[in-house]
């Protein structure tokens, strides 16, 4: 593949900086985000990637490359105290002020989240009820993503910028993700919480996949912009990770039945099989690997227990 422009932006975050690092390796890389602390910006420039300072909610985007092949955004805001007004600017209103700055960039990718769904029985599909499931943990972060929805969905057609929407299942791998938490409560002692209404489904797609899949969203870009679900082949939920990272590191993992956490979200991936296949990182290797990347020593811990 030829040497590319890539405008991302959260690339110091867990889903986009393997992105970012993969990419930069044979194409050029601007990452656009606020940049506040210097330790973020050296680690973006180490992987040969360019940092541009800028607010995408009142920043100056006026230094934005013209010519873009593609723009990779990831940046996101879910405040812990609820500040509605605060991130539906930076969700909403922010990736309206990108996307008209990058009108003519060839591709548009737009990370959502399966957190704009109604929870409901089975697999959730793209044309399925949306809702405020994410509300209990973070009380603005599904409404405000359902906002930002609607406005890549405007500037798609404004701009005929082609357009992917992708709705992330629960990403991780060596940057850490939900699974690594779980990991980490075990180790404190700390009660999992769990949906009374389990088994408590969550769809898990590794590092390593969801960079391999990037072009395959891309190629789907269109106007109107296509909806995606964005998550592993492989049906898993949280009793059965806990207990397989339980059976690496002889933790055990204790559970607390209770309506304060996320219900069940398992994802209908057909959309996204049919244009990239399945996902090649089968779950527990994942995990495995998230372990020997950031705990070493919890797995050698659970050889010798």
């Amino acid at each position: 593949m030829s040497s590319r422009t890539y405008l991302i932006t959260g690339a110091t975050g867990q889903v986009a900086f393997p992105i970012a690092r993969a990419l930069a390796r044979d194409h050029r890389v601007v990452a656009l985000g606020r940049f506040q602390r210097e330790e973020d910006r050296k680690r973006i420039e180490a992987l040969g990637a360019e940092v541009l300072a800028a607010d995408l909610v009142d920043g100056d985007l006026s230094e934005v490359p013209r010519e873009l092949d593609a723009v990779l955004h990831f940046a996101v805001a879910r405040s812990g105290e609820p500040d509605f007004d605060g991130d539906l600017a930076m969700n909403a209103e922010g990736v309206g002020r990108l996307m008209a700055q990058c009108a003519g960039a060839g591709a548009f990718l737009h990370c959502s989240t399966a957190g704009v769904y109604q929870a409901g029985d089975g697999p959730r599909r793209e044309g399925d009820p949306l809702g405020d499931h994410h509300r209990v943990m973070m009380p603005t972060y599904s409404l405000a993503k359902i906002a930002a929805e609607a406005v890549v969905r405007f500037g798609a057609r404004q701009w005929q910028l082609p357009t992917t929407i992708a709705r992330l299942g629960v990403p991780y791998g060596d940057q850490g993700g939900w699974p690594w938490f779980h990991l980490m409560m075990m180790k404190g002692g700390v009660p999992i919480p769990l949906h009374p209404s389990g088994p408590n489904r969550f769809p898990l797609l590794h590092e390593q996949d969801y960079v391999a899949q990037l072009e395959g969203l891309l190629s789907l870009a269109s106007v109107p912009a296509t909806v995606v679900n964005w998550a592993g082949s492989e049906d898993t939920d949280i009793e059965t990770w806990c207990g397989y990272l339980g059976e690496l590191t002889g933790l055990e993992p204790r559970f607390e039945s209770t309506e304060a956490t996320l219900a069940p979200l398992p994802l209908d991936v057909s959309r996204l099989e049919a244009a990239v296949g399945r996902s090649k990182v089968p779950w527990r290797e994942g995990l495995r690997r998230m372990v020997e990347a950031r705990n070493p020593e919890l797995l050698e811990a659970g050889r010798t227990a």
